[in-house]
């Protein structure tokens, strides 16, 4: 059957620099390619933890060695990478569609994500960004209202929050695209953090986690399946030891199970496994699936990764 899928791209699916990332979208976008090519409408999205920190750390430097250079905000950032990941990513995917005999146009979209100011994460910021300062650095920058944490004995970080998403801003131009027959990829790196105030929008210092702003998506054009790629192509429970379980399908009481007795990390698994839930609990007939990048299409076919539905 054929399906709208959202697509969420791992950090193994871009690398995690300029010359990594335009070799990983080649086998990436072959993939993705694929799934249209099986008569499936698909939505990409994807990450951006290296590349917005590199963004941000780059004029960083630059604003050590010119007190005129300018401090970019978090909401800047985010849309520098949509652009560079988004050119990268399109480029490939329109070529591995043209080597299957498919002219189908591919748009990368600059996405604005609606975040709620009273989120409880903006009264305690804990994502680090950027590059290290010392102490006395730090002490300067916080005097001015920006705010950085020590981490882990190696220096001092300028941290964000990591707010859930409320609203997909472009979400009818997504749809739009769609409608017309092209492939879209947006809402990367969970979005632009944006705060809705009257007719304004008005960038937040934060970032989206990607999985999260995925399901948001999926939710709102109305999307069949939300795929979730990541490093592994089962979701497992007491992974890493001896007595290790594989999970092929999930009901989401079970999965919101599974979430309460901590069975995943909360720095890698665990807010996939949420966004997913999340996800198929939105709409009888909606399902999630989890599992690696090479495996997506057995994964749709039921062969392989593990799927949530109500």
């Amino acid at each position: 059957m054929k399906q709208r899928i959202v697509v969420a791209l791992g950090g193994n699916a871009l690398g995690n620099n300029l010359p990594e990332q335009m070799k990983a979208v080649q086998g990436t976008a072959r993939v993705i390619a694929g799934l249209i090519a099986d008569g499936h409408q698909v939505v990409l999205t994807h990450g951006n933890g290296p590349q917005v920190g590199m963004i941000q750390q780059a004029f960083e430097v630059a604003a050590r060695h010119d007190p005129k250079a300018p401090h970019l905000p978090m909401s800047v950032c985010v849309a520098l990478s949509q652009g560079y990941i988004g050119y990268d990513l399109q480029n490939a995917l329109r070529e591995a569609l043209l080597e299957l005999g498919l002219p189908t146009p591919v748009a990368t979209l600059v996405t604005q994500v609606e975040v709620d100011k009273n989120d409880p994460a903006f009264q305690d910021p804990s994502k680090p960004i950027g590059g290290f300062f010392s102490k006395e650095e730090a002490e300067a920058l916080m005097a001015k209202g920006e705010r950085l944490k020590e981490d882990a004995g190696r220096g001092y970080r300028r941290v964000v929050a990591s707010p859930k998403p409320v609203d997909i801003i472009e979400k009818e131009t997504v749809c739009a695209l769609l409608a017309a027959g092209q492939v879209v990829i947006t809402a990367g790196g969970g979005g632009i953090p944006v705060l809705r105030e009257g007719n304004h929008l008005r960038g937040a210092s934060a970032v989206i986690d990607k999985d999260w702003a995925s399901a948001r998506l999926a939710e709102l054009i109305d999307a069949d399946l939300l795929i979730i790629l990541t490093a592994v192509e089962k979701v497992a429970i007491r992974f890493g030891k001896p007595d290790v379980q594989w999970l092929d399908r999930l009901s989401v009481r079970d999965a919101a199970s599974l979430i309460e007795q901590g069975h995943f990390a909360a720095g890698s698994m665990l807010p996939k496994v949420e966004a997913a839930v999340s996800f198929a609990a939105s709409r009888p007939g909606r399902e999630s699936l989890i599992t690696q990048l090479e495996k997506a299409a057995e994964g749709i076919a039921g062969q392989t990764g593990t799927r949530i539905a109500l």
